[in-house]
């Protein structure tokens, strides 16, 4: 139990692309007070929270609605997760413009910047694929887990930029295309062996 938490942890947490989102947090922040900073990164990782959430739950449901089958949905989203990380790794990811009348909490930094088409399609995947209930639980409280991270780490945002540096944020950011990378391709060889055998 604890080795699923702690390896669905780590997947969650890069899935989030949380390094990609505190570029987009600090840009978007520039210069507004610590305290109304702090403020948006709790409203951004709250709708992170709930929008991921209903996401891992509601899995099943869609696939049987459908009538997409789970392996179908991994090749498909892998393929997504994949053009993804290949954008983080070449630093072409687009960061989309907030509306004048939208609160950039909710639009465009839960979705789609952290919550994107790909972080939808894994978490719909990694809900339906947890089949116990202790399973599904575990990787809820994961979760939450990895969405507090990110949180902690836009809370911090002013600091971790001090410390890390422009050059750091675009390092972490390539890693983190390379693990996402790595996750993608097992997807889709998950859903494509599934689907030959």
């Amino acid at each position: 139990m604890t080795n699923l938490f702690i390896s669905l942890y780590i997947k969650l947490f890069f899935l989030l692309t949380p390094f990609f989102v505190l570029s987009v947090f600090l840009s978007l922040t520039e210069g507004m007070e610590k305290r109304e900073q702090r403020k948006l990164a709790v409203r951004t990782i709250s709708a992170v929270l709930i929008i991921a959430l209903v996401l891992y739950f509601a899995g099943n449901p869609i696939f049987s609605t459908l009538g997409i089958t789970l392996d179908g949905f991994r090749v498909g989203a892998g393929a997504l997760l994949f053009l993804s990380a290949v954008s983080l790794v070449s630093g072409k990811k687009q960061r989309p413009e907030p509306e004048d009348d939208s609160d950039v909490a909710v639009v465009p930094l839960a979705m789609p910047i952290t919550v994107g088409p790909a972080t939808i399609g894994t978490l719909l995947i990694l809900g339906a694929e947890l089949s116990s209930t202790s399973d599904k639980l575990t990787g809820a409280a994961a979760l939450v887990c990895a969405c507090l991270s990110v949180g902690l780490i836009l809370f911090s945002a002013s600091t971790f930029k001090r410390v890390i540096g422009k050059m750091g944020l675009n390092v972490l950011t390539k890693i983190t295309g390379l693990v996402l990378s790595a996750m993608a391709a097992q997807i889709i060889f998950s859903g494509v062996r599934n689907f030959l055998a």
